[in-house]
């Protein structure tokens, strides 16, 4: 497990310090280590423990995905536990990652059939070699058919430009990731970049529309 080397020469700090360098509230990190985000820290009396740069780097991804990605603890759980299961063929973890990442969706009624066809349809056109009814693609016709519940069923003419999009996004995540020196760096990397990456494109994606805008129909007025 990434948090289970322990190198002589690291410096170890106590938890005081650690919440100072990460900016977690020291109950915070407490809280994480008895919910198993983080593991203890190295016993050197009864009452103390230090902490060393593994523990600081998990800090920092449990940070991350619960305050910035939004996940629950109970799913940060999962996530992690992707992320170490490094006997099992990569593909097979980045797919127990993702499915760890992706909300169910809370939608039904008659709307929700006609979304999982364009969905499978979807995926079938594109050549994808993924599940249409996995997670992600439960996600997307839950989307969908709230869209065309909302009277919004001809956005799905847009799909294949948003799929010409994310298959770009796809291979340059992946072309980043692909860089870490290990299997652990690399699926901690895909995970973070799934979940932090959500939070850059939903970001990206909104001052793309202002400017977009701003072209197709004036700058807004001062």
């Amino acid at each position: 497990m990434i948090w289970q080397a322990w190198k002589g020469s690291e410096r170890r700090v106590r938890i005081g310090e650690l919440s100072r360098r990460t900016g977690v509230a020291v109950p915070t990190i407490k809280y994480y280590v008895r919910e198993g985000l983080l593991p203890a820290g190295r016993l050197t009396s009864p009452n103390q423990a230090d902490y060393d740069e593994t523990h600081e780097r998990r800090l920092r991804l449990v940070r991350g995905l619960i305050e910035v990605g939004g996940l629950s603890v109970s799913a940060v759980r999962e996530v992690l536990a992707a992320v170490e299961d490094t006997d099992r063929p990569v593909h097979k973890v980045l797919g127990s990652a993702h499915e760890s990442l992706t909300p169910p969706h809370a939608v039904g009624g008659a709307e929700l059939a006609g979304a999982r066809e364009a969905v499978a349809a979807l995926v079938a056109r594109r050549g994808w070699q993924t599940a249409p009814d996995g997670a992600a693609g439960e996600a997307l016709a839950g989307a969908l058919a709230t869209l065309r519940g909302l009277g919004h069923g001809g956005f799905e003419e847009v799909l294949d430009a948003y799929a010409d999009a994310c298959e770009r996004i796809a291979t340059a995540d992946l072309t980043y990731v692909g860089r870490a020196p290990d299997v652990e760096r690399l699926v901690e990397g895909v995970v973070v970049g799934t979940v932090i990456g959500d939070a850059v494109l939903s970001a990206m994606r909104r001052l793309a529309h202002t400017d977009a805008s701003a072209r197709r129909y004036g700058a807004a007025d001062d």
